[in-house]
């Protein structure tokens, strides 16, 4: 008895130790590496010191929300704008339940108000309107007729003619990706110029290679502009065609997560250029009609808080923000791109090298295919740029296939490949940017540098971290768990060999299959699945429910009792590897990450107590 003790201690101490040690481990590996500019960080500039291409001439009031406990009461918001002697109204279309508001005035009476308000408790922010566009100038080249190719490698191959002129979705190695998913279930926002998404008679008509896309919640934030974000552009219709271009119809090109959704937002006009509301009104209404994964290629020279809040917005509701670069060749990314919360992407060629307009520096994330209209480095005997079907420029009734260049169109792969890691059940931003740099490969074997960030983006390497990173640190966890609780466990005390080779076969299957540790998703997931509820994030399944659930139908039954072991075993490993490393936000509960962690991690240790409790029956 003596010895057994001595032993069930030291296991109890070597588990203990082993979880802290793995705790820290995992707290390292999964720490969040976006250094971008807090809104807290930005000091607004005057607005005497900008010209008429930078700002509209009027300033932008962010007010506190009284709903979210920030003080102040609706009544006192508007008698302080009543107050302020000058016209204000809200900055436009979902701006007023956001109070958002913009005021009017001579620049020498802006510039005072500005600094009077500075420290007025009911404002949040208080700044220039400025004006962003399309990052850079977007150089078009027609694609013409192009044969199909009849290459054929053993993977993936859609069935679109001209994919073989893609070459940027064979150097993120989409094909073999497709393999594994495609993007189900997932809403991408496109904030741009719109999309070319549905038909307007006589004004507007869909790029027929979007014919088999799913859209959803189009919305227009430039005012007396295309309705339902429709394109007067191309550049937004092009960006949407990279996410997900309808693939595999014996038609034109594929889309990086073709099954994913399109939300097209647009919030620049036919000149490509609109304002900071726009924008961050766009962000704010993403994040609350169920997008994921948001994608900017566009920016400014300058940064905005109020865009800068937006990001944090869509963020803390679990939307990743993929933003370009710039296309200005200057060693600073441009902005929002430069702020925390965005992942920031410069632009390869087709040779995987920075091309000569792309913005570079501190703050860049990871790189992508951009591409370079003016030659044919790869010798396919086509221009390099990035392939796509999109209206002619501000012809919505008209389309064409064209190649552009950019880091606008290098963004929307990324943004792609960030909606393929969220359709494997990674939805929490820092994690999902983790997984991007994680897995890009860097042309000169670094970890990362200012020419390409962490690397070009790799689909495949991201979707299978997605999966087998997380099922590597489960069963580290599970083996862990396990080894504390064997000191408490009755099934070692099982008389006969096979009695207890049969209940160690029977725990070791039902925590593999609860933890997902033999290449399944995990139960939770599984469930979630056959109940019709979002995989992703729900708290109902991400919680001891189930194992609680099985244990009470089926406790009675002896021969399953190791298997109920196992199985509350494995989910207290999932459990705990959520609150640790938090891949997915859980949805519909208050409270933010933190609340996320405390649900999993109490929910790990209900499972644990179980399987402890049914062991020793």
């Amino acid at each position: 008895m003596r010895l057994v003790s001595a032993l069930s201690r030291h296991r109890t101490l070597l588990s203990a130790t082993g979880l802290a040690a793995a705790s820290v481990w995992l707290a390292v590996e999964h720490r969040s590496g976006d250094e971008g500019v807090r809104a807290a960080d930005i000091t607004p500039l005057s607005i005497t010191d900008l010209d008429a291409a930078e700002s509209t001439g009027a300033l932008l009031l962010d007010l506190v929300e009284p709903e979210d406990g920030e003080g102040g009461s609706e009544g006192e918001l508007r008698a302080l704008l009543d107050g302020l002697g000058l016209a204000w109204e809200p900055a436009g279309f979902y701006s007023e339940g956001e109070h958002l508001f913009r005021v009017h005035g001579e620049p020498e009476e802006l510039a005072a108000l500005q600094t009077t308000l500075a420290d007025n408790p009911l404002v949040e922010v208080v700044e220039p309107e400025l004006v962003f566009s399309l990052v850079g100038e977007v150089a078009i080249e027609p694609a013409g007729d192009i044969e199909p190719s009849k290459e054929r490698r053993p993977r993936f191959e859609p069935d679109d003619p001209m994919y073989s002129r893609q070459w940027h979705m064979q150097m993120i190695h989409t094909p073999e990706a497709w393999g594994v998913t495609k993007g189900e279930g997932v809403v991408v926002a496109v904030i741009d110029t719109g999309v070319a998404w549905k038909d307007l008679p006589g004004v507007a008509k869909q790029a027929p290679d979007l014919a088999g896309t799913a859209f959803t919640h189009g919305q227009s934030f430039v005012p007396n502009s295309l309705p339902e974000g429709l394109d007067d552009h191309l550049h937004g219709t092009h960006v949407a065609g990279t996410i997900a271009q309808t693939t595999h119809n014996a038609l034109g090109v594929t889309g990086v997560a073709f099954k994913s959704t399109i939300m097209p937002l647009k919030v620049l006009s036919g000149d490509g250029r609109g304002q900071i509301p726009w924008i961050a009104n766009a962000i704010r209404y993403a994040a609350d009609h169920g997008a994921q994964v948001i994608n900017m290629s566009l920016g400014g020279p300058m940064p905005s808080s109020v865009l800068a809040k937006a990001i944090d917005y869509a963020n803390n509701k679990g939307v990743t923000v993929v933003c370009a670069a710039g296309n200005e060749s200057r060693g600073r990314v441009g902005w929002p791109a430069s702020n925390n919360g965005s992942v920031a992407v410069a632009a390869v060629d087709a040779m995987g090298v920075r091309t000569w307009y792309s913005n570079w520096g501190k703050d860049l994330d990871v790189s992508a295919p951009g591409g370079d209209t003016r030659v044919d480095k790869n010798g396919d005997g086509y221009p390099d740029g990035v392939l796509q079907n999109t209206i002619l420029l501000q012809d919505p009734l008209k389309n064409d296939y064209m190649w552009l260049q950019g880091t606008s169109m290098a963004s929307p792969h990324a943004a792609g490949v960030a909606a393929l890691v969220v359709s494997r059940g990674v939805n929490n931003p820092p994690e999902v940017e983790r997984i991007l740099k994680k897995t890009a490969k860097h042309p000169n074997n670094l970890e990362w540098d200012k020419e390409y960030g962490a690397g070009i983006i790799d689909a495949v390497a991201a979707v299978d971290a997605a999966i087998e990173s997380y099922q590597v640190e489960r069963g580290g966890l599970l083996g862990l768990l396990g080894l504390g609780g064997l000191a408490g466990l009755g099934l070692a005390g099982l008389a006969g060999r096979r009695a207890r080779v049969a209940a160690f076969a029977g725990m070791f299957l039902g925590a593999g299959l609860a933890a997902g540790a033999f290449g399944l998703a995990p139960i939770a997931y599984a469930a979630a699945d056959l109940a019709g509820a979002t995989a992703v994030g729900s708290p109902l399944f991400l919680s001891a429910l189930l194992p609680v659930l099985a244990t009470l139908l089926l406790v009675g039954v002896r021969p399953l009792r190791s298997v109920l072991v196992g199985l509350n075993l494995g989910y207290a490993a999932l459990l705990l590897h959520g609150a640790l490393v938090l891949p997915t936000l859980l949805n519909g509960l208050p409270g933010g990450p933190t609340i996320d962690r405390l649900w999993l991690a109490a929910h790990a240790l209900v499972a644990l107590a179980l399987a402890r409790r049914v062991s020793r029956m």
